[in-house]
């Protein structure tokens, strides 16, 4: 038998590493395995968010949108350049900079915790057993007092297109595209398909969207998708709602894909097609038969709020349990689990857990949309306000987009705010923070605002909530 821990978790994403840490902090003993090995067959932590997701996506939309900024909009503002050519190797070379200097981050903070690092696949197989297979194929079974499973996810594939190397492939192929697709096809219209759509959009792509749902971006306030929807179409994104996909087939280096729609069977020819259809739960093989870890028809584990398993200490995070796929989500219930293994007090709002859509402009969101309040029978009043109306945004060449409020009518306290804008990512913060205080519109009305700022245009969709904006046409009268 091997070394024993307070605490063993399974997978270093952003559930995983950030719960080990957490767990250090706190006095106790811990370890986390890590099977992901890299292209130089070297184990790395972060998983996916940081080796093939959020980090090297926002370092492709970030370059890329630097790129589109030059090209199309410097000469607006007086800064007149030659024509700037989008070096495709040197983006890669930097996203991939980026990718190993957070992975080696995580490493160091590791190591300056103290916290074991186990290299290879990681099974449960007992209350108190976690059994490391590493990549020779050697297994090795460690004892912990508390096990925390935080797997994560992979990207859901489709029998209809079949994934084959580099014509159709998910989120991970389509941040390795070594040169711009003269026409990409894009399954999914949620989160991923649009930021990478983007991506390759703004280099030169002809981009189609296909997504099956006739709606587009149903989680988000219908406001804010819809003034989204007319941004990226005006941006060239060609998204069409209502359009199954129901075969595909590779001829000569291109990509033929069937769908349906309201007009019958359709067909396009791509010469790459990304998958985004969503992720599933990494859970098979992670836990050892007979354990007893109750999992639903689709792989999730089962947990209550505080990500306890049915089973004594044994607990679970991230995309594996119920709630968003979301990193910050997976970090702050790591966070939860190991204070609570530790023998604190500690709790999680997930009424306030903030969703981001890193396109340009941003959508980002927390809480209640107006159409939740709605089907849950709860009164609102709202405010909205214009970021044309804002005068950093304008000062900012980025007059795009609307901040949204949702109070509660009888109590005036925040259920939601929705935001696409410029940096809006950055922005939906006050929402969180708001809602995790309770606060009230007023509250946010009554603050006082640094000008210019584009938060000014927060402070004016909290006025706007009771009629009182300032700088605009108000249609309530108090």
């Amino acid at each position: 038998m091997a070394d024993k821990f307070d605490v063993i978790v399974i997978g270093a994403g952003p559930g995983g590493y950030v719960a080990a840490i957490r767990a250090a902090q706190m006095g106790l003993k811990t370890a986390c395995v890590e099977k992901w090995v890299n292209k130089e067959g070297k184990t790395v932590h972060g998983g996916t968010c940081l080796n093939v997701g959020c980090i090297p996506s926002k370092a492709l939309l970030e370059t890329s949108h630097k790129f589109v900024e030059a090209r199309d909009h410097f000469a607006e503002v007086g800064i007149e350049v030659d024509e700037p050519k989008a070096n495709i190797a040197k983006m890669l070379e930097f996203k991939n900079s980026v990718i190993n200097k957070n992975v080696g981050g995580i490493s160091a903070l590791f190591k300056a915790n103290g916290v074991t690092s186990l290299e290879g696949k990681g099974k449960v197989t007992s209350s108190t057993e976690v059994e490391v297979t590493d990549h020779d194929g050697n297994a090795t079974t460690y004892t912990a007092d508390n096990i925390v499973i935080a797997a994560g996810s992979v990207p859901v594939e489709i029998p209809p297109t079949p994934l084959t190397d580099d014509l159709i492939v998910t989120s991970t192929g389509a941040l390795e595209f070594t040169e711009v697709p003269k026409r990409l096809g894009v399954i999914g219209a949620g989160v991923i398909g649009l930021e990478l759509g983007s991506v390759w959009k703004r280099l030169g792509a002809e981009v189609t969207v296909l997504e099956a749902m006739d709606s587009f971006l149903p989680m988000v306030d219908s406001a804010i998708a819809k003034e989204t929807q007319k941004l990226l179409k005006k941006q060239g994104l060609d998204i069409k709602l209502g359009a199954r996909v129901t075969g595909s087939e590779v001829k000569d280096s291109e990509v033929v894909v069937k769908y349906t729609d309201a007009d019958g069977e359709q067909e396009m020819t791509f010469d790459k097609l990304i998958v985004c259809v969503g992720r599933r739960p990494y859970t098979q093989g992670v836990i050892a038969d007979g354990v007893g870890v109750e999992l639903d028809e689709r792989g999730f584990i089962f947990v209550d709020d505080q990500c306890r398993t049915n089973v004594p200490n044994v607990y679970a995070i991230g995309d594996c349990v119920r709630g968003p796929m979301l990193a910050h989500k997976a970090s702050e219930e790591g966070v939860m689990v190991a204070d609570i293994i530790a023998g604190h007090k500690a709790e999680m709002n997930y009424d306030a857990i903030p969703s981001v859509i890193y396109t340009s402009p941003e959508v980002a969101w927390v809480g209640m949309t107006e159409q939740d309040a709605k089907a849950k029978g709860i009164e609102v009043k709202t405010g909205s306000f214009p970021f044309s109306a804002n005068g950093r945004a304008l000062a900012n060449n980025a007059p795009e987009g609307m901040a949204k409020i949702i109070a509660d009518a009888e109590t005036d306290r925040i259920l939601g705010m929705h935001i696409v804008s410029q940096h809006a990512g950055e922005l939906i913060a006050q929402g969180v923070i708001a809602m995790e205080f309770g606060s009230s519109a007023e509250d946010l009305a009554l603050t006082c605002y640094a000008h210019p700022s584009t938060s000014e245009a927060i402070h004016e969709a909290a006025l706007a909530v009771e009629g009182h904006a300032i700088h605009m046409a108000n249609r309530k009268k108090r």
